[in-house]
């Protein structure tokens, strides 16, 4: 009997919303008014839908005031907060393309950023971890012809932009409503590229705002439900399956802290009796772990989304029954893709939730194919994972060469990951075609830290692998042929000439000395000899640092 293909839809019920992110807004301040739409646990502050929507639109009419118009592009360089999820909205319901810009970037990748994105208007924090945002600002600003404007929150400059608006026509953020399309290109997400470049996923009000609603679906959203945020919302993560997710339903976002702090969280949970907590698996680690987790009253929680890298079984028992969370999901997905593919149910058993990532959303496709043919292989083979639909991205942002190679004539989006789909339509991710390291939900792709460890004067050359980390998944391991055998460098030097150029995440916490890379017969460096060197000890290691989750 020959076994199905590897192909499945997602199917359902209920239809695709058409609306802009702006309409669906309106929706749920219509109908839900006065019940609370936004929560900043840190600020002590907090909006209904009907006071949430009077906010984004005075951002939204300051920005209209400083010459933002449709297509424009503004970029929000910020922790979590309050203002960012303003920022949001107000550019939605204006047609600007908000570009998303890591708050862990350095000089080089926030320059990257705004200049190949062409940021007119930057909405950026004051500062994170202490890191001077407005000095770094003020540094790249000669790289950035097309950046005309700053405004940071927290200081008079975000004041005088939300007053800005005060003297616009009233009617005119619904006359600029009229001319928008559920279409057009309303976010631009940076995914780090194997060229050393990233690349700018653009993203519609379709894929993003639909992308939103299906997640929140999945776990049954409604008006009752306060969704914990400790993810970042320069992710889709954050901004699509969180605050879209939210809004979509009438929900209420709730945000713990400006980063990750597992007990802050915990206490948002506890305080604002939250339905829905969000995490990769090492945050959730990390709540689990604190010394006084048994103090805090999780009975609130039902539901929450676990996503960014597999999570172990005895962690997901424990999200289960001890953090009431019976009804958590597994999401799969990539920012290309809006992001969410795969989604697992809510009735699902444990097993399948730490064993696959799911199954189908409704409206989307999945197959896994021959990465060399394109074949669609028969179920229970491995293969590459692609996926088709409303999620997929326009495309990268100025950069059409790069989009073909992503996307093919079919519209299908090629994932890079090897996975199994097996007979029940569920899919296991099983590894990855690019060697991309995947730290603590952080996608890092080995090629662009490569590209810039050249630069160092005692690296000859050099291959970046991740390599198995108890906390984070993976970690990044640096494989060096030095210029001067005699004087290899240290990992103190390779941390230190990182350190303020390259994010956090992407700086390697493994060093290993070698006097010749292992190559095919074709001259391909093998990575995986490269791990397996690792694991066994062989050439100089240096003993990690201490990582930055």
């Amino acid at each position: 009997m020959t076994a199905e293909p590897s192909y499945a839809h997602g199917t359902g019920s209920t239809p695709l919303l058409g609306d802009t992110v702006g309409r669906n807004l309106d929706r749920a301040i219509a109908a839900h008014p006065d019940r609370e739409a936004l929560v900043d646990v840190a600020g002590g502050r907090r909006w209904t839908y009907a006071e949430f929507g009077r906010a984004v639109d005075e951002v939204a009419r300051g920005l209209a005031a400083r010459g933002v118009r449709k297509g424009d592009r503004v970029g929000i360089w910020a922790v979590n907060c309050a203002e960012w999820v303003l920022v949001q909205y107000a550019t939605a319901r204006l047609g600007a393309i908000m570009v998303n810009v890591n708050p862990a970037y350095r000089l080089h990748e926030l320059a990257y950023a705004l200049r190949q994105s062409g940021v007119s208007v930057l909405i950026a924090s004051t500062g994170h971890r202490g890191t001077d945002y407005r000095l770094m600002v003020a540094e790249v600003r000669g790289n950035c012809p097309d950046l005309r404007e700053v405004v940071h929150i927290g200081d008079p400059s975000w004041d005088a932009l939300t007053a800005a608006g005060k003297d616009l026509d009233e009617g005119y953020l619904a006359s600029v409503e009229a001319t928008l399309s559920c279409d057009d290109p309303i976010n631009i997400q940076y995914t780090s590229g194997t060229t050393g470049f990233p690349k700018g996923a653009t993203l519609s009000h379709h894929n993003i705002l639909n992308n939103g609603y299906f997640v929140g679906g999945t776990v049954g959203y409604s008006e009752q439900d306060r969704i914990c945020l400790p993810v970042p919302f320069y992710h889709c993560f954050g901004m699509v399956m969180g605050n879209l997710g939210a809004t979509s339903h009438a929900a209420c976002i709730v945000i713990p802290a400006p980063a990750f702090d597992p007990a802050a969280t915990l206490r948002a949970v506890q305080q604002e009796r939250c339905t829905s907590l969000y995490g990769v698996p090492t945050m959730f680690i990390a709540e689990l772990g604190l010394p006084d987790f048994a103090d805090y009253d999780l009975s609130s929680l039902r539901t929450g989304i676990m996503a960014g890298s597999p999570c172990p079984v005895e962690v997901m028992k424990r999200v289960m029954t001890e953090m009431h969370m019976a009804e958590v999901s597994i999401c799969y997905g990539m920012t290309e893709t809006s992001p969410v593919s795969t989604q697992t149910r809510r009735d699902d058993p444990p097993d399948h939730r730490t064993a696959t990532v799911g199954r189908a959303l409704p409206h989307i496709e999945v197959k896994v194919v021959d990465p060399a043919s394109g074949v669609t292989l028969p179920r229970g083979t491995a293969g590459e994972l692609c996926t088709r639909g409303y999620s997929v991205m326009l495309g990268y942002w100025d950069d059409p060469d790069r989009t073909a190679e992503a996307l093919d004539r079919g519209r299908w989006m090629h994932t890079g990951d090897l996975a199994v789909m097996r007979d029940d339509g569920y899919v296991a991710v099983v590894g990855r075609i690019k060697d991309m390291i995947i730290r603590g939900g952080e996608n890092v792709y080995p090629r662009e830290v490569e590209e810039f460890l050249y630069g160092h004067p005692k690296v000859s050359d050099v291959q970046v692998v991740g390599v198995p980390d108890e906390r984070l998944g993976e970690e990044v391991l640096a494989c060096v042929i030095p210029r001067d055998p005699a004087d290899p460098p240290t990992l103190g030097e390779i941390t230190a000439y990182c350190e303020g150029r390259l994010a956090h995440f992407k700086i390697p916490r493994h060093l290993r000395i070698l006097d010749a890379f292992p190559m095919t017969v074709s001259g391909k460096v093998r990575k995986v000899e490269l791990r397996a060197g690792f694991a066994a000890g062989d050439g100089a290691e240096h003993p990690s640092v201490t990582p930055q989750a």
